[in-house]
């Protein structure tokens, strides 16, 4: 076998799948809910063979114990990862194993067949897309917990709960805040911003935090979805080099439609009550607004790169953490100006957040690593079913069966069932022949589509355990039919507004 510029035998070229899968800024834990559902369509499937002309490229193993063998592991690694919160066995650990298990079995057979070489290039092409998608990630959540650090966020939450808006004026405003923020940041960072500006505020009022919630994990998937970073979906999509970077912005009409329908249904359900303001106050610490404009350039640069250089958009993200870390040099040799002006009873007085000095290591140790080990496992487990062959025969029934449209539409509806980092790889994987305007549907409705369900989300399952007991999944289901609403209505704006990309 000889390979071409990454084309794996057998998977419909999935030459330049990706992964990287939330938060962007990373998941936490509980987040992946009844994930083993693609295994059991997998499995339903009929064990058929692929395309003759591929049949001296690669061994079908569909039908063989080989393909069972694998699908099982997968299964049953997700049925772990399902229990995580029961088991307290973190997600990433049963997916690594089942990926090494997998990759092994394809190795022993394809070695065994004198093909052992086929078998190392499609797994050295999976860790390659793996190590770009998991380095720009690594960046970006290093300059979230930078500005974490320095209080921004602590800063911006403070100054809501004090400004004595009225319920429905923070339904409203912590909606859109979470719209226009999770395009820069992710959707589970902005959503527990905003929802401890709605459990500050709303106290006891468990009617308006369960719709604040809803409204907010809402607006913070619908805002990821028009933007490159707004959520890992459409980074794999934009790093494919499927969309280009500008091109998503046209998914911006079709993001607002999605999170104002329900959000206007919702409205007249919230109560019209005036909470008591707050007097908190919250200091961002020195170099603040200096690390969110650096990050703000580094996400320029990664653009840069990939549109006028045509290079992969992580070393634009690479050069970018070096921004942070001659900074961060910077506010470590003048750590004695954190201390100037700020009285040593400044905790007393109200003002929260003593000055520390600032070390770019500590943002980067806090990464969340168990979900970047997580994408590992997915995307080895996933290259290998493809490998197998078994999605080549799912994208054989959706995308050729179905036609893209509803293919892509029920991607939206599995991804509130099923997180969308696996959805969306297991898609890229496939690599179905579609027009500009299905890529742009698809990554409109894996990113909006797990809106439908508290648990298909990052931030649905986040705020479940933040606001416990106020926002539950009984509670955002009495809502699925307004955000289906918006979900019908986001799908035919897109195909009007943006009817050109369809031809």
């Amino acid at each position: 076998m000889v390979y071409h510029g990454g084309a794996f035998p057998g998977n419909n070229d999935n030459s330049d799948q990706l992964a990287i899968l939330k938060t962007f800024v990373g998941m936490k834990v509980q987040n992946l809910i009844i994930k083993f559902f693609p295994t059991l369509l997998i499995a339903i499937l009929p064990g058929s063979a692929m395309a003759a002309e591929h049949a001296a490229d690669y061994l079908d193993l569909t039908s063989h114990w080989a393909g069972f063998a694998s699908l099982a592991l997968f299964f049953v690694a997700y049925l772990l990862v399902m229990a995580e919160e029961f088991t307290h066995l973190r997600k990433s650990k049963p997916v690594i194993l089942a990926a090494g298990i997998i990759w092994g079995i394809i190795g022993w057979v394809y070695t065994s067949h004198g093909m052992g070489h086929a078998a190392e290039q499609a797994v050295r092409h999976n860790l390659l897309e793996y190590a770009e998608l998991m380095l720009f990630l690594l960046v970006a959540m290093t300059y979230i917990n930078a500005m974490e650090e320095r209080r921004v966020f602590d800063a911006l939450r403070a100054w809501l709960v004090r400004s004595g808006f009225g319920f429905r004026s923070l339904f409203w405003i912590t909606g859109i805040l979470a719209f226009f923020i999770s395009p820069i940041a992710d959707n589970l960072t902005t959503a527990l911003l905003m929802c401890a500006v709605v459990l500050a505020v709303g106290g006891d009022n468990s009617r308006f935090v369960t719709l604040a919630c809803i409204n907010i994990v809402v607006a913070a998937n619908a805002g990821g979805a028009f933007s490159p970073f707004g959520d890992i979906t459409t980074l794999m999509v934009w790093q494919k080099g499927i969309v280009d970077f500008w091109t998503f912005f046209n998914l911006f009409i079709p993001a607002v439609v999605n999170y104002l329908v329900p959000a206007a249904i919702m409205h007249f359900a919230v109560p019209n009550v005036k909470p008591e303001a707050s007097g908190e106050q919250v200091q961002m610490q020195r170099g603040a607004r200096r690390i969110i404009a650096l990050f703000l350039a580094t996400i320029a640069t990664a653009v840069s790169f990939h549109n006028f250089l045509t290079l992969p958009p992580v070393i634009g993200m690479l050069t970018g953490l070096a921004y942070l870390q001659i900074f961060g040099f910077y506010l470590k040799k003048t750590a004695h100006k954190d201390h100037h002006g700020v009285p040593d009873n400044a905790e007393h007085d109200g003002q929260m957040g003593s000055p520390v000095a600032f070390d770019v290591f500590t943002p980067v140790a806090r990464a969340e690593w168990d979900t970047l080990f997580f994408f590992y496992g997915v995307v080895l487990c996933v290259g290998g079913l493809g490998f197998i062959g078994y999605l080549g025969m799912v994208s054989e029934m959706m995308y050729t069966g179905w036609g893209a449209t509803y293919a892509n539409v029920a991607v939206g509806v599995i991804s509130a069932i099923v997180d969308n980092i696996p959805v969306m790889f297991a898609v890229l994987t496939m690599n179905p022949d579609m027009s500009t305007g299905q890529w742009l549907l698809v990554t409109l409705t894996a990113g909006v589509g797990g809106s439908l369900l508290s648990v298909g989300s990052a931030a649905g399952v986040a705020l479940m355990g933040q606001a416990r007991g106020k926002y539950t999944f009984f509670g955002h289901l009495k809502w699925t039919p307004a955000i289906a609403v918006g979900y019908v209505a986001s799908i035919l704006t897109h195909m009007a507004v943006n009817s050109a990309f369809f031809t």
